[in-house]
C-alpha cells in the first residue's frame, strides 16, 4: 500500500511538474505573461501612451506601395509579391533617414489565403527590419474602388491618380452582415499572430472612414455607407482589442472640424478608441499647426499619416520643421512613382491629363531611385539626422 501510494504520489508531481514547465515555455514562447490571454486590453492611457512614444525614433516615412503594384492586393497576391522591388525601394527610403512605413492590407486576401498572406507578411517585415524601418499596417480602407475583386487587377488608367486602389471591405460586404463573422476572424487572426512583433509599429485599423469617395466613385457609393462603417468601425477596435496587440491601435481623422464642441460622431469614435492619435493634412502649414493644436487635447502622442501634396502647399519644407518642434510623427503620401500614378492630382478623375504634371502631387522618387527633388531628400535626410543620429 505504501508503494503504491508513493507511486501514485510521484506520479502526481509529474504531472504537475511537466504541466508547469508547458505553461512556462509556452509564456516565455510568446513573450508574454501566461495571463495575458485571459486580460482584457484596455484602450491605451496617456501614460502609456506617450511611454511607448519616448521609446520611438522621430518617426519619419511614406504610405508604402510597390511601384510595380496598382493597389493592396496586386502588392500582397502570390503571383505578384515582389521582394526584390520591395528591397531595393525600402533601401532608398532608408538612405534619407525614412524609418516607418504604413502599409494596407486588405480583408479578400486573409479570405483566400490567410496562410499566404502572413507568409508574405513577414518576408516584407523581414525585409523592413534589414532597412531599420517599422510598419504601420492598415486593416481597412474608404477609399476609391468600392468593389474589389481578388485575382488578377486591371490596368492602370492612362494619368490617373489611384485609378486602380480598392476599398476594404468592399460595398458588397459592408452590407451584409453576414460577412461580418469573417471580418472579425480577419482581424483577430491577424492582429493575433503579429501583436507581439516588435517590426510593426502600429495597427491602423481603418483609413478615412467616412470617405465618400468625390468624384471618382460618389455615383456609386450608397447614401448610408457612413452609418454602415460607423457601426462596423467599433467593432473592428473591439476585435482588434481583444487581440491583445503590444502595439497601438489608431484611427486617422482626415477632415472637417476637430474642436470638441463641433466633433462628428465617426471622429469622435476614432479618437476616443484609439491608443495614440493620427490624422492627415494635405492643408497648408499654418492648417498643420492648427490641426495639432486642435489635437493636443488628448494629451497622447501624435502620428500625421498622410500629408504632402505640393500643390495644395503640402510640403515637406512646410510641414517637417513644425512636426519635429511638436514631434509629431509624419507619414507622407507616396514613395516611388509607379501603377498608383499619384503623381497626377486627385482631380485627373475630372480633368484630362496627357502628360506628366509639372509640379508632382504625391512620391518622392522616380522609378529609377532618383529623387523627383532633390533639396526635399536632402531636407529628410538632414532633419531625420539630426534628430535620430545620436
Amino acid at each position: 500500500m505504501k508503494t503504491t501510494k508513493l507511486y501514485l504520489a510521484l506520479v502526481l508531481a509529474g504531472i504537475l511538474f511537466l504541466s508547469c514547465n508547458k505553461t512556462k515555455s509556452s509564456s516565455e514562447g510568446n513573450n508574454t505573461p501566461a495571463t495575458a490571454a485571459v486580460e482584457k486590453r484596455e484602450i491605451w492611457t496617456k501614460e502609456q501612451a506617450n511611454s511607448w512614444y519616448a521609446k520611438q525614433p522621430w518617426l519619419v516615412g511614406s504610405n508604402y506601395n510597390p511601384s510595380t503594384a496598382i493597389n493592396q492586393l496586386e502588392m500582397w497576391q502570390e503571383e505578384t509579391f515582389d521582394p526584390k522591388r520591395i528591397d531595393e525601394e525600402l533601401g532608398w527610403a532608408e538612405q534619407i533617414g525614412m524609418n516607418t512605413m504604413r502599409v494596407y492590407l486588405h480583408d479578400l486576401l486573409h479570405k483566400d489565403d490567410a496562410e499566404g498572406l502572413y507568409k508574405r507578411m513577414n518576408i516584407f517585415l523581414e525585409i523592413a527590419d534589414k532597412h531599420h524601418i517599422k510598419i504601420l499596417f492598415v486593416l481597412f480602407d474608404s477609399c476609391w474602388d468600392p468593389f474589389p475583386e481578388s485575382g488578377k487587377q486591371r490596368a492602370p488608367k492612362p494619368h490617373v491618380h489611384n485609378s486602380g486602389w480598392v476599398q476594404s471591405p468592399g460595398q458588397k460586404a459592408l452590407q451584409d452582415e453576414t460577412q461580418y463573422p469573417r471580418l472579425e476572424k480577419y482581424v483577430k487572426e491577424t492582429v493575433t499572430h503579429f501583436k507581439e512583433d516588435q517590426r510593426i509599429l502600429g495597427w491602423d485599423v481603418w483609413n478615412e472612414p467616412d470617405n465618400m469617395t468625390g468624384p471618382s466613385y460618389e455615383k456609386v457609393e450608397i447614401a448610408n455607407k457612413v452609418d454602415l462603417v460607423y457601426t462596423l468601425l467599433g467593432k473592428v477596435f473591439k476585435w482588434a482589442r481583444e487581440s491583445n496587440p503590444s502595439q497601438p491601435l489608431t484611427s486617422g481623422v482626415w477632415a472637417g472640424d476637430w474642436t470638441e464642441a463641433n466633433l462628428k460622431p465617426i471622429f469622435k469614435l476614432q479618437l476616443d478608441q484609439s491608443d495614440v492619435i493620427s490624422f492627415h493634412c494635405y492643408d497648408k502649414p499654418k492648417d498643420f499647426l492648427k490641426r495639432i493644436n486642435e489635437l493636443k487635447r488628448y494629451g497622447k502622442p501624435m502620428l500625421c499619416t498622410e500629408y504632402m501634396a505640393r500643390p495644395n502647399g503640402s510640403t515637406f519644407e512646410g510641414f517637417l520643421p513644425i512636426a519635429k518642434e511638436n514631434k509629431i510623427a509624419m507619414i507622407n503620401w507616396g514613395l516611388v512613382d509607379g501603377k498608383s500614378q499619384t503623381k497626377y492630382s486627385w482631380d485627373s478623375w475630372t480633368k484630362k491629363y496627357d502628360a506628366e504634371p509639372q509640379l508632382w502631387f504625391h512620391e518622392v522618387f522616380h522609378t529609377d531611385g532618383t529623387p523627383y527633388k532633390k533639396s526635399e531628400t536632402d531636407l529628410i535626410k538632414k532633419m531625420t539626422s539630426e534628430a535620430n543620429d545620436k
